[in-house]
């Protein structure tokens, strides 16, 4: 068996025994690998050997809850503490409690902040869109100065022309062609061949021949 299964690696116990020391809290050791692992790098079976070890020297203490162990730091080295001292640390915690709260806050309108400014342009780069929307807006100017001096408007009177006559031959077309249907499914109705080679023989061509769709009205 190696030396890395059959003991904790050099430098574990005393960072665990710190650890618990001054968090004073009992963990399980996945509970304390989680915690120091990123900071320390330690390995979980190294973390097991190392508070296995510490337990077994009595630096800290071990109790079994359920199929898991828990471990934490020896309460016999600690002073007692008066009830006075006590409700004076709950009172420290509630002040830092409140510290934290607040300066989390800040924090958080910092970062909006920052968030605000990162998405914002810069002063070269406004500069530049500046310059762009500029020259759109002359382009803008120049079309709209062509439009107006144009000789060749539409008045009124003839769009409404255009559009009355569009709409005469559309009705002709939907009548026409309409009829036309009416009248090959009547001649189908005794004909002894298909559709296809009656428009064939007579030479009736459609719309969907020259792929024409009847538009909209």
């Amino acid at each position: 068996m190696s030396k890395g299964r059959s003991e904790a690696a050099p430098g574990a116990s005393g960072i665990l025994l710190k650890y618990l020391q001054e968090q004073n809290r009992p963990f399980s050791a996945q509970d304390v690998f989680g915690n120091l692992q990123r900071e320390h790098g330690l390995g979980k079976t190294a973390v097991v050997k190392a508070l296995e070890q510490l337990a077994q020297q009595g630096k800290i203490k071990e109790k079994m809850y359920g199929k898991q162990k828990i471990y934490f730091a020896d309460q016999d080295q600690f002073d007692v503490v008066s009830d006075a001292d006590l409700q004076g640390l709950d009172a420290r915690i509630l002040a830092l409690t409140a510290k934290v709260q607040g300066l989390q806050q800040s924090c958080r309108h910092m970062e909006a902040e920052l968030k605000e400014l990162t998405s914002a342009l810069t002063t070269p780069e406004m500069q530049k869109e500046i310059q762009e929307l500029k020259k759109e807006c002359a382009g803008y100017r120049e079309r709209l100065k062509n439009i107006k001096e144009a000789t060749n408007h539409v008045t009124p009177e003839e769009k409404e022309q255009v559009y009355k006559e569009r709409q005469r031959y559309h009705k002709e077309w939907r009548k026409r062609k309409r009829m036309a249907t009416e009248l090959s499914d009547a001649i189908l109705e005794g004909y002894p061949k298909s559709k296809k080679q009656f428009f064939e023989e007579v030479g009736i061509e459609t719309d969907e021949d020259h792929n024409v769709k009847l538009p909209d009205p």
